[in-house]
This record gives structure tokens, sequence and C-alpha cells, in this order.
């Protein structure tokens, strides 16, 4: 199964947003040395600004690669940067979340309904001419999500499966209203020792 990661800015300014960007290129130029391909597989737009207040990766190859890729990453991330947007602004710190999907439940693809179609993502002029996307849509719930960024189908459903899974959870979590509050005092308030990673610069170099 793909392994999932999702990079947040929570309810982070802009400078947030651009540190979800720049950490998106971080993580796909380290893969193109190691075994782990990563594709983006669903993201959200900060407006009409081409920043990303958060974007879902799914990482694919040896299994234990992928993890291995993935676990330093998750937790906090710390940006040290004057600000870009705002020169004169007094604040150097910028953070970032870091989440790694769990896997849905054992029988929970019972509960899907999978849908092939042409993909429209990067997958190129190949993923175009195959029905390699997947729609997965959970029938009780009716949440569904759509997945092309890999030219393989196989890899396509396995990350919706997981992406869907984690929606269902939240959507069936009766503390979730309290989770995300949670998680705005947490951004709001970080703990030097909740930092997993630090980058610093506009170059967001790995300190």
């Amino acid at each position: 199964m793909a392994i999932l990661m999702q990079i947040s800015a929570n309810t982070g300014p802009e400078e947030c947003c651009l540190g979800v960007v720049k950490l998106l290129a971080h993580l796909e130029a380290k893969a193109r040395a190691t075994r782990v391909a990563v594709t983006l597989v669903d993201e959200v737009r900060a407006g009409a600004t081409g920043l990303l207040q958060s974007a879902v990766l799914a990482l694919e190859g040896d299994e234990a690669a992928c993890r291995q890729f993935a676990a330093p990453y998750a937790g906090t991330i710390l940006w040290v940067c004057p600000s870009p947007f705002r020169p004169q602004h007094r604040r150097k710190n910028w953070y970032l979340d870091v989440m790694l999907f769990a896997e849905p439940a054992r029988d929970f693809d019972n509960e899907v309904r999978f849908e092939t179609m042409r993909s429209s993502g990067p997958g190129g002029q190949h993923a175009n001419k195959t029905e390699t996307a997947v729609r997965a849509t959970h029938v009780a719930t009716g949440l569904s999500v759509k997945v092309g960024g890999s030219r393989s189908q196989s890899a396509n459903k396995a990350a919706a499966l997981a992406l869907l899974g984690a929606k269902v959870r939240e959507h069936l979590d009766q503390a979730s209203q309290e989770a995300r509050a949670q998680r705005r005092l947490r951004h709001a308030s970080k703990a030097g020792d909740l930092v997993v990673k630090r980058f610093v610069g506009k170059e967001f170099a790995e300190a």
C-alpha cells in the first residue's frame, strides 16, 4: 500500500503556505536520490497565490524505504526566515505540520466503490491514454476522493483508499472539532521540543 504524507500550514499565514511549497520541493528532490517515488495526489491552494494550504503525497516503492524516508518528517517542521511578503515583520519562525496517514482497516475496501477514468494529472500522455485515475467513494457517507498522480492504477487505488480512509475517520470522529481546535492552539504556540526538522533561509536549507 502507498504511504500517504500530508503537509499542512494549518491556520498559519501565507509564509506558512509558502513553506508547504518549499517542503514539497525539498521532498521531491530528496526522493530522486532514493528508491522512493513521491507523487502529489491532493492539494488545497491558498487562494490564487500559487501557494498551498496543504498537500498530500503518495510515497511509492519498497515499504520499508518509504517509511524510513517519511518518518523523520512526521511532526512539526520549523522554517526560520524573514518574511518574503512582509519585510518589516519581526516574526521569523514559520511552522508546518506533517502527518503520516494510518492504513485503513483491513476490510475497509469492502465499504468503498471504485471508478476508473483517464488521468488529467502529471502522469503525462501515457496516463491520459489509459484509465489510470481512480475515484473512491465511501458508500455509507458519500465521501469520495480522486487520485490520478501515478501512472499505475494500482498505486492510485491504494493512495485513494488511504486518503479516503483518513477522511472517513475524521468525519466519524466525534471529537474532530475539539481535535481541530487543539491543532489550531498548538499551531499558535509551538514548543521548541516539538520540532522534528528545522530549515533556514529563502533557500530552505536543512539545518
